[in-house]
């Protein structure tokens, strides 16, 4: 009986006798090349392998059962046909080679014989061996030998998979390369066939930049498969991207390199927490956490839990906190915030906050409030109430008996400064206090004069200006009127109450406001007459100090000799330890050997270098400077020099 393929080379024998299809004859062995893995199969007329073949063909497979003729031109005994393969072998490893036949079979590994049995049998006998095949590209070679009746031959080789058996890793996927769509969000992931003949798939495995690859792969993929499709997180990140190849015993090749795609940003920013709304100042302010990655905000009110929501702001930046001026916050207010990213996602909406319902009781009314005159205006001050939601207080000021014309100031703070009130005649204050929902409480009164102004000229102001430990208020005398002293008024704002922080003799023209807090003040002067009468304020001056400031003067600094030669002397200087870090900007020293001149020098630690020009005593002092120039005790050194 023949096989299928002793069919189609029958019909190709009687073709090629016929005439009809030449190109079927018997072709030299050169001339043949079969593409791996198939076998390129020679056929002899002889059991010795010699001269030239009779014809040449390739094969799929060795698996061949002859009762006669195995091809055209040969004998029905004593032939030999040869079977020959090279291929890569990926990574190698245990290979079975099984081999049956019916007469003689020999297998060679790279010429190397591995099985032979090499006789006439009547009957088929087969065998395995186990051996260890290397990594790369070998050759197998497969020589059977027919010498009387039914020729049989099969062989076949075949990765031993066992993971007891097997403990070679597949080899690195080649190719690898992967490409990022925009528009879709996916990874296309391609690579190269992997030469395993024990190839169980692929392994992708993806990871954030700057973090470890995870245990588990994104995507697996079988041995036939040389592409994949990923869809990474949409967060504007940037993934990177690792091929493995796995063997049917589970060992895992080593990594490809590492291949990295920026993902287009789909990922809003988490919604904003902690959202609370309050009445503040005659608006509503809404605060909220900011979430990770958040760059504008959207503000939604609604005059209902349930709406419709009305956008009062589509694209806040900066801090987490709104102030709505628009709200009627004599209704009870409802807020929702969402965040939006850089990239334009916006998250889902807060949960909602509300203002409450509105408030209607008044606050309680200020206390201590008193009224001083002085030739500059009338200085009120008080004290708040015990009431939290004070938003600021209404002053009314009047003649007594009278109303108020122009209605009343609106501050913030604890003191008014009233510069109108009219010389030599009594002024009647009121003060309420305001809540956020603008409830007023009862008036607190209180009343007092401003006084004519003493018959001396007021002070030319010149400057002030801000020290270490102080601010400096410089100012001249008006004219050549006797005065017994001098007054210097400051305060902080433009509205408050002016409060005296100095007087001074009557030949000081320097007063010092040693109570000085730090930002803005703005000081005026007054002179007094013989009495302790003031007479008219001087023109106003403003100061602001902006740096953390001493609490004591700067202390000697400390000293210490690096070289001393007869040519120069070099001293590190470094500030006293209770002076460290309090703002001192450099040093002021002399050195006694040379011109006697003051030298500066920058920085809280410095060293100083000077020469010598001759020998004896010389004296080096050294003191710190302030942020604002001031200059704190001297240290000394004292050097002598013998030529």
């Amino acid at each position: 009986m023949r096989t299928a393929r002793q069919t189609a080379v029958a019909t190709t024998l009687v073709l090629a006798a016929a005439g009809e299809l030449l190109a079927t004859a018997p072709t030299a062995s050169a001339a043949v090349t079969c593409a791996s893995p198939l076998f390129k199969r020679e056929y002899f007329a002889n059991t010795t392998f010699t001269g030239t073949p009779k014809r040449v063909d390739c094969d799929s497979a060795v698996a061949e059962s002859w009762t006669g003729a195995p091809a055209y031109g040969l004998p029905r005994d004593r032939f030999g046909v040869r079977w020959t393969v090279t291929r890569d072998f990926g990574s190698g490893g245990p290979f079975a080679l099984s081999v049956a036949a019916r007469d003689g079979v020999r297998v060679y590994l790279d010429g190397v014989r591995k099985y032979s049995v090499w006789t006439d049998l009547a009957t088929v006998r087969a065998g395995t061996v186990n051996l260890t095949i290397p990594q790369g590209r070998h050759t197998l070679r497969v020589d059977f030998a027919n010498w009387t009746g039914t020729a049989d031959v099969k062989f076949s080789y075949l990765p031993r998979t066992a993971a007891t058996v097997d403990k070679v890793r597949p080899l690195t996927p080649a190719g690898f390369a992967v490409a990022y769509d925009r528009t879709t969000g996916r990874t296309r992931l391609a690579w190269a066939k992997n030469k395993e003949m024990d190839l169980a798939g692929y392994r992708v495995y993806r990871r954030l930049a700057g973090q470890t690859f995870p245990a588990r792969p994104v995507v697996i993929t079988g041995n036939a498969t040389t592409t994949a499709t990923d869809t990474p997180p949409a967060t504007g990140e940037t993934f990177v991207y690792e091929l493995r190849a796995v063997d049917r015993a589970a060992h895992e090749s080593v990594g490809t390199a590492d291949l990295s795609v920026v993902t287009v940003d789909r990922t809003p920013p988490a919604v904003p927490s902690g959202v609370a709304a309050a009445v503040s100042a005659s608006a509503v302010t809404v605060r909220w956490t900011a979430p990770s990655g958040a760059a504008t905000y959207r503000v939604q009110r609604a005059a209902a839990p349930a709406g419709p929501w009305t956008t009062v702001v589509e694209s806040l930046a900066g801090a987490a906190s709104y102030r709505d001026l628009t709200a009627d916050f004599h209704q009870q207010q409802y807020y929702r915030i969402a965040a939006r990213d850089t990239a334009g996602n916006l998250s889902a909406y807060s949960a909602t906050a509300t203002t409450g319902a509105p408030d209607t009781t008044a606050p309680a009314p200020v206390t201590g409030l008193t009224a001083q005159g002085t030739t500059a205006g009338n200085r009120i001050t008080w004290t708040a109430p015990a009431t939290t939601d004070t938003a600021g207080y209404e002053v009314f000021a009047a003649p007594a008996g009278q109303e108020d014309p122009d209605g009343p100031e609106h501050v913030t703070g604890t003191s008014y400064h009233d510069v109108l009130a009219e010389t030599g005649a009594e002024t009647v204050y009121q003060v309420r206090a305001v809540d956020h929902y603008g409830n007023l409480s009862a008036a607190t009164e209180v009343s007092t004069s401003r006084p004519t102004p003493a018959a001396v000229p007021a002070p030319l102001m010149e400057r002030a200006a801000p020290s270490d430990l102080h601010n400096e208020i410089t100012f001249r005398p008006g004219g050549p009127d006797a005065v017994t002293g001098y007054r210097v008024y400051r305060r902080s704002n433009t509205s408050s109450a002016w409060t005296p922080v100095d007087t001074t003799a009557p030949y000081t023209f320097t007063g010092t406001d040693r109570g000085a807090p730090l930002g803005r003040a703005y000081y005026y002067v007054v002179a007094l007459d013989a009495d302790g009468n003031e007479g008219p304020p001087s023109a106003t001056a403003e100061t602001v100090r902006d740096r953390p400031v001493l609490t004591a003067p700067l202390s000697a600094p400390s000293l210490t000799v690096v070289q001393d030669v007869r040519i120069a002397v070099v001293v590190d200087v470094k500030p006293a330890d209770a002076d460290r870090g309090k703002g001192i900007t450099g040093y002021e020293w002399s050195f006694s050997c040379t011109d006697g001149g003051r030298h500066r020098t920058t920085g809280e630690t410095a060293r100083i270098q000077a020469s010598v020009p001759y020998a004896g005593p010389c004296d080096l002092w050294v003191r710190a400077i302030g942020h604002y120039g001031s200059t704190g005790t001297a240290a000394y050194q004292d050097f002598f020099w013998t030529r």
